[in-house]
């Protein structure tokens, strides 16, 4: 714990020399060992060896998913797979999977990093860790493990799925910080209060460190009212190491990137050109010290920002705010550009519906037709048909106003929209006949 504390709270011209020698470090190892760098370094003029300051990184050409999957399986590793211990790969459901490589180095570094939220929470060996994300080539379970594992915690790798199951345990073992994503954490707080539980009351919980999708404030804080927790965000990629590249501290105003292992920049994502701090746009980030697989300028296609300022928590490693979006999750209907992202903060205004919504995509007359479903609180009187209608109507009328573009609300019953054990499905695409994360 010491070491950690003082990499936490170094003052940052010290970690920008820690980045500044992975940088020369990583960018000539991708050079030397991956086939890909050397020629992508080659055709953009860039020279791995020349780099004397951290701007000098700007002069490296980006890489993209598409390229990670253009080398699968292995043509992105630096190292022989005698080396390698471990391999995670992302779901691969839009296309050939990524690979994540790791060594033993690279698996001690990641549940490092993953116990920097475990305490960020307040947490350590007098815990018990209950991991609900999946276990297997997904990255969450086994990150959240090696994480619990890192801090001392006592982990309880229950896995997704068996809801029932989980509460059970999660009482009878007297779990105190749980690991999962926000639509599943919801769903166990809901089936618990279904069955009787009052799990705010009934369990120990007292943090939550919830990833792989976004979740609004509002959601949030509904979440952490039911389970009686803090529900800290957490970030990370399949393709940089999985979940603990950037994790929010209990002042909840921003994520802390491990920035003694990861280097973020913020680029337009049309002209790929650096932004300042404060200002959005697309994070890109490169490895610092990762062996196996290291990554020089990847574009993760997330949109948000680095905050300018320094957290309350006395951590100096900067922060990312909360992730407004993915362009690639971006909809464009009608011309208009519209994130899920933007739907939910509408909805935050209007606390008669619930945190569960689904926004419906088909073609009506050759032009996009946009439905949005959202549930109603079980505390709002389902069968009273004016006051349903009207709420749909001022949903509506808010949407129109901010985002430009008719969407068509339907209020439905509670319980109504699926629950999911992973991710929660956001977005229906019928008019491609697809069914989109």
């Amino acid at each position: 714990m010491g070491a950690q504390t003082d990499v936490l709270h170094m003052p940052h011209d010290q970690i920008e020399r820690i980045q500044l020698e992975g940088i020369k470090k990583t960018v000539v190892d991708c050079y030397e060992n991956v086939p890909f760098y050397k020629k992508s370094f080659d055709e953009a003029g860039f020279n791995p060896y020349a780099v004397e300051t951290i701007d000098d990184l700007k002069k490296a050409p980006f890489v993209t998913k598409q390229d990670l999957r253009d080398n699968y399986p292995y043509g992105m590793l630096a190292r022989p797979l005698s080396e390698v211990k471990e391999i995670h790969m992302s779901s691969g459901t839009t296309g050939i999977a990524t690979v994540g490589a790791y060594t033993e180095h690279d698996l001690k570094f990641w549940g490092e990093c993953f116990a920097r939220g475990i305490r960020y929470a307040g947490g350590g060996p007098n815990d018990i860790l209950h991991v609900c994300y999946g276990y297997g080539l997904f990255t969450g379970g086994l990150g959240a493990h090696y994480g619990g594992l890192a801090a001392g915690c006592t982990v309880i790798p229950m896995s997704s799925g068996s809801t029932e199951r989980q509460l059970r345990v999660m009482r009878d073992m007297g779990s105190t910080i749980i690991a999962c994503t926000p639509s599943y954490a919801m769903h166990l707080a809901d089936v618990a209060i279904e069955k009787g539980i009052n799990p705010a009351q009934d369990f120990k919980l007292r943090a939550g460190i919830m990833g792989a999708e976004p979740f609004s404030d509002s959601f949030r804080a509904e979440l952490e009212r039911k389970l009686g927790i803090k529900a800290l965000d957490i970030y990370g990629l399949t393709e940089l190491m999985g979940p603990g590249v950037a994790i929010e501290c209990l002042e909840q105003d921003g994520l802390h990137i491990a920035e003694d292992h990861f280097y973020c920049e913020v680029i337009d994502p049309v002209t790929g050109e650096n932004l300042p701090d404060g200002e959005w746009g697309e994070l890109v980030i490169t490895t610092l010290d990762r062996e196996a697989s290291p990554v020089v300028r990847y574009r993760t296609r997330d949109i948000t920002r680095i905050l300018p300022d320094t957290c309350a928590c006395g951590v100096t490693h900067r922060r990312i705010d909360r992730l407004h979006g993915r362009t690639d999750d971006m909809l464009v209907l009608r011309g208009v550009n519209v994130f899920p992202s933007q739907v939910e903060d509408v909805m935050e205004a209007f606390p008669e519906v619930s945190s569960w919504y689904q926004i419906e995509l088909t073609t009506k007359n050759s032009l996009d037709d946009v439905a949005l479903k959202v549930e109603i609180n079980p505390d709002f009187d389902f069968d009273n048909i004016g006051a349903i209608e009207k709420l749909q109507s001022d949903i509506q009328k808010r949407l129109k106003e901010q985002l430009l573009i008719k969407i068509n609300v339907r209020i439905v019953e509670p319980k109504s929209i699926p629950r999911s054990e992973g991710k929660a499905k956001r977005v229906i695409d019928l008019r491609k006949g697809i069914y989109n994360d």
